[in-house]
């Protein structure tokens, strides 16, 4: 898969349970990015009507393609949900050791 090492790693916390999912290509492609990515599946995965402080609401860390590259500033991830104050998807990155650690963790 080039630059995406193919996996998603869900997490819920209220349940207490995680489990791996083969990364869409096709999504990987369409919407490049952890932002583009990461702000997909929030649109896609839940109501617009919820409550951003409900257990129902995403955290999204994602990465992308370049990341844990040689690439400038490659050492991104991003972090999406839904706001609490605009109510819309809002989205802050960082850098560091995280980013690439995310990438090449062992989800397999």
């Amino acid at each position: 898969m080039n630059g995406w090492i193919g996996k998603i790693l869900r997490v819920n916390l209220t349940k207490g349970e995680s489990r791996k999912e083969d990364l869409d290509r096709k999504l990987a492609i369409q919407f490049i990015g952890g932002r583009g990515l990461g702000s997909k599946i929030l649109y896609d995965e839940i109501d617009s009507k919820i409550d951003p402080f409900s257990p129902e609401n995403k955290l999204i860390l994602a990465k992308g393609p370049l990341t844990g590259t040689s690439a400038s500033a490659a050492g991104r991830y991003m972090a999406i949900t839904k706001s609490p104050l605009t109510e819309t998807i809002d989205y802050s990155n960082s850098g560091g050791h995280f980013g690439p650690e995310l990438k090449f963790a062992d989800l397999i």
